[in-house]
């Protein structure tokens, strides 16, 4: 139990590494977190045997829910509204024009039986949600005409369609070796009921949350997040009695919720951005560790056919058939063919397949490993590059606006100014001093009086001027943290220059009301706030 308890914790503590570094490394961050899998499984260094494929379809299908949840959470549909229609449109026609495509490959050229074929390409016919946020994100990646929005809603929405797909090729395949005739007419209105109850179920616990959290106080402060992940679980699970689509209600919940005003969102978004983040985590690596690397050159040749198939032909054929008619221009469905990533849709959905135990002559888990590692190794390290060669980065927008885990509006600060007699702003007008860039005098306070200061407005000695300033924002490799000096510090009472700061730097003293810049013959004193930028 305690080795176990270690590994888990090794496992993360090297995924969070492996996320500090992937950006140095110039491959996405979730393929890193795969072959740290393939470390720790059979074939790795750790060789920890792993093949239980029903235990880990059961955790990959809950670390899914979240996944699937957090991105409608985090779908700003302000931005999302204006391309809703096409991105609908790729997460459901998109998917069946990609299986079929996909299916028509495996049978007439690698010669799987029509039922694997169709399996094969419902698995691998949704984009992935994960490696598509991962990778705007990490490379700050916005994309002209909208096309950011376009593809997380796009990704976000259409892992429900190949669910339902898969969960098809699955009775077919059931249907297949026990002997019984399929009903085309039963799945269609499987297609119905599944579409109409996970919308049903979706949208009823939306409006159910929305209403607990806005107009009663039965969820305390602290416990939001806790709530919230017992109605994603219920929500899902209620949609499953009914034979909905579970996978379309946490998502359509989701949007619905995260686009609301409800209380303590600025709370639930970071908790579920690393909820989803450990999720990611958890997808990937199983991967790696269920993998048997050694099986990998049997089905190398099989797995680059359809990935490049997939790449180039499969993808593309869907989105230009379904964009074209909006006008959209050709570099934008370029970008939106390449950024058709398969990841941990693709790997659930698979593990779902081998666990239910069908007769399959194929390796499916493994060829959609390869396929996998493929798309976010190729497609995702050069996603930059061809939007960059298509002319399609958007250098003047910011990324995270698509996100609702972005501030529209940056941060201030509060600061007050004392000016003590002989000050050279004293006896001067408030438009002759020179007040810091994006700065604003808010008042003056004068004793007892609170004066709004305009341009000509007198500075005296002993005023104290209240100023708003933009919040300093830390690049990543950069950290700036306060320090109190006590009587027993090591600093007290020595000047700067005398101190041994080797890389650090003292930016700002904080001595009562007074903000000091100090030089090296500033002298600390008992009771001051030092702020170093390391």
């Amino acid at each position: 139990m305690t080795v176990g308890i270690i590994i888990v914790a090794a496992v993360i503590f090297f995924c969070i590494l492996a996320d500090k570094f992937s950006g140095k490394f110039g491959m996405p961050t979730l393929l890193l977190f795969m072959c740290i899998g393939m470390l720790f499984g059979s074939d790795g260094i750790v060789k920890i045997p792993f093949d239980n494929f029903h235990v880990a379809e059961r955790v990959c299908s809950i670390a899914l829910i979240f996944i699937m949840f957090y991105g409608g959470f985090n779908t700003k549909w302000e931005l999302a509204k204006n391309v809703a229609v096409k991105a609908v449109l790729l997460s459901t026609a998109g998917v069946v024009i990609t299986a079929l495509c996909t299916a028509g490959l495996c049978h007439l050229v690698l010669g799987f039986t029509w039922i694997e074929s169709f399996l094969a390409g419902a698995v691998l016919s949704s984009t992935d949600a994960a490696s598509v946020f991962a990778i705007l994100r990490q490379k700050k990646l916005n994309l002209k005409d909208n096309t950011a929005s376009l593809l997380e809603m796009e990704s976000g929405s259409n892992d429900p369609m190949s669910y339902m797909l898969t969960i098809i090729g699955i009775g077919f395949l059931a249907a297949f070796e026990g002997g019984a005739a399929v009903h085309m007419a039963g799945m269609v209105w499987e297609v119905f009921i599944q579409m109409f109850g996970g919308v049903a179920v979706g949208v009823l616990f939306a409006w159910l949350v929305k209403y607990m959290l806005m107009k009663t106080t039965l969820v305390s402060d602290g416990m939001y997040s806790v709530f919230m992940i017992a109605v994603v679980l219920l929500c899902f699970g209620v949609a499953g009695i009914v034979n909905g689509n579970s996978y379309l209600s946490v998502y359509l919940m989701g949007i619905i919720v995260g686009n609301s005003r409800i209380r303590n969102k600025n709370v639930m978004i970071p908790f579920f951005d690393g909820l989803t983040s450990l999720a990611q985590i958890l997808i990937f690596f199983l991967l790696g560790l269920l993998s048997f690397p050694h099986r990998l050159p049997a089905i190398f040749l099989p797995a680059f056919a359809i990935v490049v198939f997939l790449t180039l032909v499969a993808r593309p054929a869907a989105v230009f058939a379904l964009l074209l008619p909006f006008r959209c221009s050709v570099r934008q469905c370029l970008v939106v063919s390449w950024a058709g990533l398969r990841g941990a849709a693709s790997i659930v959905f698979a593990i779902m397949v081998v666990a239910m135990g069908g007769s399959i002559s194929y390796d499916l888990f493994h060829i959609v490993f390869m396929v996998s590692l493929f798309s976010v190794a190729i497609q995702g390290t050069l996603l930059p590059w061809i939007s960059g060669k298509l002319s399609m980065v958007d250098e003047t927008v910011d990324v995270r606006k698509t996100f609702n885990d972005y501030q529209e509006t940056s941060a201030i600060t509060m600061m007050q100014m004392k000016i003590p007699a002989g000050h050279n702003w004293e006896n001067k007008v408030m438009k002759e001093v020179c007040v810091p860039t994006g700065s604003l005098a808010l008042m003056i306070k004068r004793g007892k009086e609170t004066i709004i200061p305009r341009g000509n407005t007198m500075i005296l000695a002993d005023d104290t001027i209240i100023f708003s300033v933009p919040a300093y924002e830390a690049a990543e490799n950069e950290r700036l943290e306060e320090i109190r000096i006590d009587r027993g510090h090591l600093w007290c009472g020595r000047c700067i220059y005398e101190l041994d700061l080797k890389n650090l730097l003292i930016a700002l003293i904080i001595r009562g009301d007074e903000s000091l810049i100090p030089d090296g013959k500033t002298t600390i004193r008992e009771g001051d706030v030092v702020v170093l930028y390391r």
